[in-house]
C-alpha cells in the first residue's frame, strides 16, 4: 500500500494552502492548476516547484501508509471525543448559541489554519521547503484530517440548519418539556440564515485567527519541534491507534454502563471509518476538478445523507411505540438507536468536515469558484436532508429517541 503524494492532488486536508501567506493573497494573479502550466507575467511572482519527494523502496512506502492510517485512526477517535465533549461543555440552559456543533468546527478550524501555517514544529528544513515536506508526514496528516477533520462536522452542521428550518432546534431559553412555540415561515428562514451565516463567519474567522498565531509562533524561538520525537511515535502509534479501536470495540460489546454506548462508545466505534473513507475520497476525487474540490463535496453530502436517513430511524412514532410494549423489545429497540447515535455522531461526524471545507473555501484561487463550492455544498446537502427528513417531520412527526 502507497500513500499517494498531496502535491499531486488538489486541496484536500493536508495539501490547502495556508490562509495568510503570500501565496494565498495571489490568488487573483493564478489559480492552482494554472500555476504550474502557464508563465508567469512580469508582475507575478512565479509559483513554487512542487516537492517530490526522493523514491523510496516499496518496503518504506508500506511503512509510511501503516503509519499514516494509525495516526489517521488514533486521532479519528480523539477528535471524535473531543467535538462530543465540547458539545456537552457548550449545551447549558441560557447557553448564548443553541447550535450543538458550532464551538466544536470553530475550535477545530482554529487548529487547521494554526497546522497549515506552522512552519516551527515538524521540520527542520529551510523555510521555502518547508510547506511541501510536511504534507508528507503522517503525524501532521494525522493532526489536520484525522483530528481537525473528525473535531469539526458538516453533516451536523446541516442538521442544524434543518432543525432550525423545521423550528425544532432546542433553544436554551426554554426549560426541558417545554414546547417550542409555533412561528412563520419567515421566522423560519431567519433561523436559517442565522445558523449557515454564523458558522460559515466564525470559522472562517477560527482559520484565519488560527493561521495568525502560527505566524506569531513562526518568529518565536521553538521549544519544541515534532522532529526529534517523530521517528519514535510513529510505531508507537501503530499500538495507540489500533490499541484504542480494539478497545473501543470491546467497550461497546461489554459496557460497563449502558448509556455510555449512545453517550460516546460507538461514536468512536464508527469514526475511524469515516476519516479513512474522506481521506482515501478527497486523495481520489479532489485532484479531478481542481476548481471543485470533488473528494470533500462527496463525502461532505454522502455523510449527510447517512446522517439524514439515521436520523429519521431514530425518531420513527412506531418505534417509540413498540419500544413502550415489552421490556425485551425495548431493550432490542434501544440498543438500535444508541447504534444510530453511534454512526450519526461517529461516522457522519468525522466522514463529514467542515475544517477542510473552510480552508479549501479560503484557498480556492478563484474567488467565484470558492462562492460556487460554498453554496452548491450548503444548498445540495441541505436539499437532502430536507427531502429524507422533512418528508417524516412535515407528514407524522418526529418523537424523542428512545435512548435518549
Amino acid at each position: 500500500m502507497t500513500v499517494p503524494d498531496p502535491e499531486n492532488h488538489a486541496l484536500t486536508d493536508i495539501s490547502a494552502p495556508p490562509p495568510t501567506t503570500e501565496y494565498a493573497s495571489q490568488r487573483q494573479s493564478w489559480s492552482l492548476e494554472e500555476g504550474s502550466s502557464r508563465a508567469p507575467h512580469a508582475h507575478e511572482k512565479p509559483p513554487e516547484e512542487p516537492y517530490a519527494p526522493p523514491p523510496s523502496a516499496p518496503t518504506s512506502q508500506r511503512r509510511k501508509a501503516l503509519y499514516t492510517h494509525s495516526y489517521l485512526v488514533f486521532f479519528s477517535i480523539f477528535g471524535t471525543l473531543a467535538r462530543l465533549g465540547l458539545q456537552s461543555l457548550t449545551d447549558y440552559p441560557g447557553a448564548p448559541i443553541s447550535t450543538s456543533v458550532l464551538w466544536a468546527n470553530v475550535a477545530g478550524t482554529l487548529i487547521m489554519g494554526f497546522l497549515l501555517e506552522d512552519q516551527t514544529f515538524f521540520t527542520r528544513h529551510r523555510p521555502e521547503n518547508h510547506k511541501a515536506v510536511k504534507k508528507t508526514i503522517p503525524l501532521y496528516i494525522g493532526l489536520t484530517t484525522g483530528f481537525c477533520g473528525s473535531f469539526t462536522s458538516f453533516s451536523s452542521f446541516i442538521r442544524d440548519t434543518f432543525l432550525a428550518l423545521t423550528n425544532s432546534l432546542p433553544s436554551p431559553y426554554l426549560t426541558a418539556g417545554t414546547p417550542t412555540p409555533s412561528r412563520n415561515g419567515g421566522y423560519s428562514f431567519m433561523a436559517v440564515l442565522a445558523v449557515i451565516i454564523s458558522t460559515v463567519a466564525l470559522s472562517i474567522s477560527a482559520l484565519l485567527f488560527g493561521s495568525h498565531l502560527a505566524l506569531l509562533a513562526n518568529q518565536t524561538p521553538s521549544l519544541f519541534r515534532f522532529t526529534a520525537v517523530r521517528i519514535p511515535l510513529d510505531p508507537i502509534f501503530i499500538l495507540l491507534g489500533w490499541g484504542a479501536w480494539l478497545g473501543a470495540i470491546l467497550l461497546a460489546i461489554f459496557p460497563p454502563h449502558d448509556h455510555w454506548r449512545s453517550d460516546a462508545v460507538f461514536a468512536i466505534v464508527f469514526a475511524p471509518l469515516g476519516c479513512l473513507l474522506r481521506y482515501h475520497l478527497s486523495l481520489w476525487l479532489n485532484a479531478r476538478l481542481p476548481r471543485f474540490p470533488l473528494g470533500t463535496f462527496t463525502v461532505n453530502m454522502l455523510g449527510t445523507i447517512v446522517l439524514a436517513m439515521c436520523f429519521d430511524l431514530q425518531r420513527v412514532e412506531g418505534v417509540g411505540a413498540a419500544a413502550a410494549t415489552t421490556a425485551t423489545v425495548s431493550a432490542g429497540i434501544r440498543v438500535s438507536c444508541q447504534v444510530l447515535q453511534g454512526v450519526m455522531d461517529g461516522f457522519c461526524g468525522a466522514a463529514t468536515t467542515i475544517s477542510t471545507w473552510v480552508a479549501e473555501l479560503n484557498g480556492l484561487a478563484r474567488r467565484r469558484d470558492a462562492y460556487l463550492y460554498g453554496v452548491v455544498s450548503v444548498a445540495v446537502a441541505l436539499g437532502f436532508f430536507v427531502v429524507i427528513a422533512g418528508s417524516l417531520a412535515w407528514t407524522r412527526g418526529f418523537v424523542d429517541p428512545v435512548c435518549t
